[in-house]
């Protein structure tokens, strides 16, 4: 290789110094300096390497490199390239013996004609060369004006959809970069005809004269083969070349290396035992430098610092901490997250409760994902890829839900990469214990601590309670603090009275003082409560937020509110609320919600799991920079979105129909006082007489304690987690099945959650119910006596059930169904289809009168009735439950229909095809019911 690396320059060199003139390479050649034998051939060697030099060097036009340096040094051709001679000079070489032979067929003696055998290769040489140059040149050109300066090829590859934004963003910056070359490109193009209209005329014809002759001479296979192998090659190569690599300034190169060294001090530091922090707690300066550029946080509280310099987080051990609502508990996790993916170099997952505060963090998040050179993915609602890209050099964030999470680790587990993954963040731990939510956390949680030793765990909330079993299920540490920054007072309401809470008076709280409100008899009817009073005391210089129990109840809150404001409150930011409006027109398609069209003139709207993601995300942004300055929400809000207000009242000590929790109380009045702009926080719970006395245990009581519902959420949680171990083959027998089971939170609880069985016969049971349901098969050829050490194995309809996240109570359900919409799928109305996708869940929802059932029923067109009698629904059935007489088999089935038929008895004014069709989605949802029976 060397000794041909030292030929190929060598060559280069003598090309570079002896270049034929444009001139000589049009001239034929005369007799006299023809000669006979291989002098000849080797001066048709050169008059055509000559020829394709020179076309290269003078008719391509020249190509400004935008770079600083020449990529090239001294040569200002690419096409040049020693490689790309070579193989020009082999093409040359292989055509020369079929010009001798075609010409030994038809020459004679004459010397004439020999020469003109020469002009004709010579000419056909140089117009072969110049056609393929000019179509070389049009293709460059083309492709060099869809270049656009952008990020590395290796930054855009694949990059997740939450940065996409960002990179729009530097895209449209460097467009005025690009004029330069975009000139300059132009001024090429138009130089390069001007070169080629200066041909002379005579060669042009003589080459149309030949061009008949030359064409009988090469076969198709030979014009194919010089195509594939020289036009491939030099348009791949030369467009590489030209691509133009992005424009930095000397300043940024310089920053971008400073950073990288401060990564590798960091790293150092990190991997060292010195206690030594480097500029921002093990993180080059730039992070902090972004801190104050993007969230204006120039100093980390007293409490954040401790936590950060804890002896079990410089080991990286796993790590729980607590602290009131908006203390500041996220900028330590960020902190950590940044070391883990900076100086470590390894993923982190980040799990958080709900899609919006998911979208909150990755919004947040990109811009030091684009600053510091790491990826940013977000993993909710449809979003987020199984498993996920596996990259080389940058690292990933991964910001999920809590399903979501769960999935993201079963895929890293499957595919053997758990152990890339360096640290778990858990916001909002104490979800662990709540419902079918928390048993997908606690699985999650507990596959990473059995999977992977190295990976860290960090888990905050700021409602934990028995923080002792939590420490021993994840083996981590513990730190609390009861700072907050700005001061929260909380407060009662009682008819027209307002009571301050006083953990130290006898019965809890002290009177404060009267409403001081002019209320009419008409504003004492629709505002028994006094909302508008203690609203109107805050707005609009302050903000604040209104809990309500429902959704509806936000709705009619919001409107009820604005019938009694002034028409001062219109004046507020009047322009701004109107740009407000006018924007969710354009992302409802024009259909914006007449509720919003009336309240937020005055700077009030609702804020529920009703709108849709950009609807809330304009609200939001609205609230936060005080167009809006009234929020009536429901509880989801309390728990994630970072919506702080001056005053937060609570409608009512409910949430739905449940009396309020003392976690979810501790939440909702945390919304109150926003640091760095209020002083101060008030939060107001409304109550009636008939309340007060739970309302004075909710708010001396201390914070509930967590449970595991790992077994409370039987087919969502212990089975689930069965089928997912032996699936992922993370356990296969009983003995490590058990086993693992010891180490989760469930275990840990056992002592307390089981009563009547022990763990072991919980495990055996479960495992008895999955191989009678064929989600799971033993081993047959395990021939161990002992049966701990059985050995399972998953089928096919189990590994459907787990990966496709089915609820394991109806997944023999629905694979029958769909085995029968197999064999006989009816297509001549929706029925058929929609009761396929039809919830099952949705069966206990429903409470139907059974008359209108019947109705309904009777006007089905025949094709939907026989879908229904397909299905095992007959008209007889329905009619005698109609008569009153007791069937309980279906007693479920009749009330899915009481919904549909309500909507088909009174239609809505324009009705859509779709809706049309709403009974049928209902009834659906019967005959699922039924089928299940």
């Amino acid at each position: 290789m060397n000794e041909g690396g030292s030929r190929i320059r060598r060559r280069v060199a003598v090309r570079k110094r002896n270049r034929p003139s444009l001139e000589s390479i049009f001239a034929s050649p005369t007799a006299a300096d023809l000669q006979p034998g291989d002098e000849v051939e080797e001066d048709e060697e050169e008059i055509m390497a000559g020829s394709r030099r020179k076309k290269t060097a003078e008719v391509q036009p020249v190509e400004n490199n935008d770079s600083e340096e020449d990529m090239f040094g001294d040569y200002d051709r690419f096409a040049e390239n020693s490689f790309l001679a070579h193989v020009d000079d082999l093409e040359q070489y292989m055509q020369l013996p079929e010009h001798r032979k075609h010409a030994s067929d038809l020459a004679t003696d004459d010397l004439c004609s020999e020469s003109d055998r020469h002009n004709k290769l010579s000419v056909t040489t140089i117009d072969n060369f110049t056609e393929l140059k000019m179509d070389e040149h049009t293709k460059n050109e083309s492709r060099q004006e869809d270049v656009c300066i952008e990020p590395e090829p290796d930054l855009l590859y694949d990059i997740p959809s939450s940065q996409v934004l960002y990179f729009e963003n530097l895209h449209n910056s460097s467009n005025d970069l690009g004029d330069q070359s975009t000139k300059e490109r132009d001024c090429n193009s138009s130089s390069h005809k001007t070169v080629n209209e200066e041909l002379p005329q005579n060669s042009i014809e003589q080459h149309q004269q030949t061009d008949d002759s030359s064409s009988k001479v090469r076969t198709s296979s030979e014009e194919n083969r010089r195509k594939s192998l020289k036009e491939h090659l030099k348009s791949a190569m030369t467009g590489n070349a030209k691509a133009q690599t992005p424009i930095f300034s000397k300043t940024k190169q310089l920053k971008e290396t400073l950073l990288s060294e401060e990564i590798n001090v960091a790293k150092k530091t990190i991997e060292s035992s010195s206690d030594d922090l480097g500029p921002f707690y093990s993180l080059p300066s730039k992070v902090r430098d972004l801190y104050v550029q993007f969230k204006g946080i120039g100093k980390l509280y007293e409490w954040q610092h401790t936590c950060l310099t804890l002896n079990s987080v410089q080991e990286r051990k796993n790590l729980i901490y607590s602290l009131p609502t908006s203390g500041g508990k996220t900028l330590v996790a960020e902190i950590l997250m940044l070391q883990e993916l900076l100086c470590r170099r390894r993923d982190v997952l980040m799990i958080l409760p709900y899609v919006a505060i998911v979208q909150e963090k990755i919004s947040g998040l990109s811009s030091f994902g684009i600053e510091l050179g790491f990826f940013v993915e977000e993993y909710a609602g449809s979003k987020g890829k199984f498993p996920p890209i596996k990259r080389r050099e940058k690292k990933s964030l991964y910001i999920a839900t809590i399903e979501k999470g769960h999935s993201l680790v079963n895929s890293l587990i499957e595919t053997g990469r758990i152990g890339s993954l360096g640290l778990v963040v858990v916001d909002e731990l104490h979800m662990i214990g709540e419902g079918s939510r928390g048993a997908i956390l606690e699985m999650t949680l507990a596959k990473v601590l059995y999977t992977s030793k190295t990976t860290q765990i960090i888990g905050m909330s700021a409602t934990l309670n028995n923080v002792e079993d939590l420490q021993e299920f994840l083996q981590a540490e513990y730190y609390t603090s009861q700072f907050r920054p700005v001061e929260l007072k909380e407060y009662l309401k009682i008819n027209d009275a307002i009571y301050e809470v006083d953990s130290k008076a006898e019965n809890g709280m002290t009177f404060s003082r009267l409403l001081n409100y002019k209320y009419s008899d008409t504003l004492k009817k629709m505002d028994p409560d006094h909302l508008v009073a203690l609203v109107t005391e805050v707005i609009p210089n302050y903000s604040c937020l209104v809990f309500c129990p429902t959704k509806k109840n936000c709705e009619n809150v919001a409107e009820m509110i604005c019938k009694f404001l002034s028409k001062e409150y219109l004046k507020h930011r009047e322009e701004e609320k109107h740009e407000v409006i006018k924007n969710l027109k354009n992302v409802s398609s024009g259909n914006l919600c007449p509720v919003l069209k009336r309240t937020i003139p005055f700077g009030v709207a609702y804020h529920h799991s009703g709108l849709t993601s950009d609807e809330r995300k304009l609200l939001e942004e609205a609230y936060s920079t005080g167009v809006l300055c009234l929020f009536t929400c429901t509880s989801t809000l309390a728990a994630g979105v970072n919506l702080p207000a001056r005053r937060v009242i609570l409608r009512a000590p409910y949430v739905a129909k449940e009396f309020l929790k003392r976690n979810q109380y501790k939440q909702m009045i945390g919304r109150a006082g926003r640091a760095g702009i209020d002083s101060i926080g008030e939060s107001i719970l409304i109550l009636q007489e008939k309340d007060k006395q739970q309302v004075l245990e909710l708010i001396s009581r201390p914070l509930e304690n967590c449970y595991s519902h790992l077994v409370q959420e039987f087919t969502k949680g212990i089975q689930t987690l069965f089928l997912s171990l032996i699936g992922l083959k993370i356990a296969t027998n009983l003995d490590d099945i058990y086993h693992f089971m010891n180490g989760t939170f469930f275990g840990v609880q056992q002592k307390i959650l089981l009563k009547g069985k022990s763990l072991w016969e919980i495990t055996v049971e479960s495992l008895r119910y999955l191989t009678e349901k064929g989600l799971l098969q033993k081993d047959t050829t395990d021939k161990s006596e002992e049966e701990f050490q059985h050995s399972f194995h998953i089928t096919k309809l189990g590994r459907a059930s787990f990966k496709g996240t089915i609820d394991l109570a109806y997944c023999d359900v629905l694979y029958r169904d769909l085995k029968k919409g197999l064999e006989g799928l009816v297509l001549e109305s929706l029925l058929h289809l929609i009761y396929l996708t039809t919830p099952y869940d949705m069966a206990s929802q429903c409470d139907p009168d059974w008359m209108i059932y019947f109705r309904q029923f009777s006007q089905l067109s025949p094709a939907e009735q026989n879908v229904a009698a397909l299905l095992g629904v007959s008209e007889n059935f329905i009619g005698k439950k109609a008569s009153g007489q007791a069937i309980r088999k279906l007693l479920v089935v009749a009330g899915n229909l009481w919904h549909p038929l309500a909507c088909k008895r009174i239609p809505p004014p324009s009705v859509s095809v779709g809706q049309c069709h709403l009974h049928i989605a209902f009834l659906s949802v019967s005959l699922c019911v039924h089928s299940s029976l």
